[in-house]
């Protein structure tokens, strides 16, 4: 597994409906009621290719949500032809693609080397994996739990916190909701990939724009 395929999806032309977060290309199509929602995931369903492909998709009243893989380093170049058939199937259902709404929740469990226990957290939550420092939710209702290694040196201090995968454009605007709801910024040294916050009782949760501008002009961040 590599950055090429995460990538290569964001360079790709006729992909702008799909935001790249944590677990992968998501996007998400704004309908009229769920009687549309259904009907167009029934047209996706009949794309070549798209058997066995490892899709989500989740319909609800009034959108359709389609993530492409349960994590970004799973991205390939199929993958590009994939939301490219996708998206042309949506407009065909007068869907509209809606950028602001594609999200990824990931609770990131801090643990130096040695006491790392993935499997504690898997065989909790029912859970299964999808890389070896992470766990899924089969179901994909649930968010995904990451465990972030840490040096032996550090202290720590927060063993957990919430990190929220959002698209790049979308990063600013929700970084200033928090703070208009009583947040602080604790470190944006790693801005406009991250920006860690905290509340008013000082838990964490990062608002990261990463993967999805990493390719990007972010100057107007």
């Amino acid at each position: 597994m590599s950055e090429q395929g995460w990538r290569a999806f964001l360079a790709a032309e006729g992909v702008e409906d799909w935001v790249v977060l944590h677990g992968g290309a998501t996007a998400v199509f704004r309908v009229s009621s769920l009687r549309d929602s259904a009907r167009l995931a029934e047209a996706i369903v009949h794309i070549p290719e798209l058997e066995n492909a490892g899709i989500l998709v989740t319909i609800g009243d009034n959108f359709l949500s389609v993530r492409l893989t349960r994590d970004v380093w799973q991205l390939e170049q199929h993958h590009i032809d994939l939301a490219r058939a996708i998206s042309a199937v949506a407009r065909k259902h007068y869907a509209h693609p809606d950028r602001s709404a594609v999200q990824e929740i990931q609770v990131a469990i801090a643990a130096k080397r040695h006491e790392i226990d993935i499997d504690f957290w898997r065989a909790v939550l029912g859970y299964m994996p999808m890389a070896e420092d992470n766990a899924v939710d089969p179901l994909g209702h649930g968010s995904t739990v990451w465990m972030q290694e840490i040096d032996d040196s550090k202290t720590l201090r927060h063993a957990m916190h919430i990190d929220v995968s959002v698209a790049s454009e979308e990063a600013l605007a929700r970084l200033q909701a928090a703070l208009d709801a009583g947040g602080r910024i604790v470190d944006d040294s790693h801005a406009p990939a991250y920006w860690t916050l905290a509340d008013r009782a000082g838990n964490r949760v990062c608002i990261v724009a990463w993967p999805d501008g990493a390719d990007k002009d972010v100057s107007n961040f």
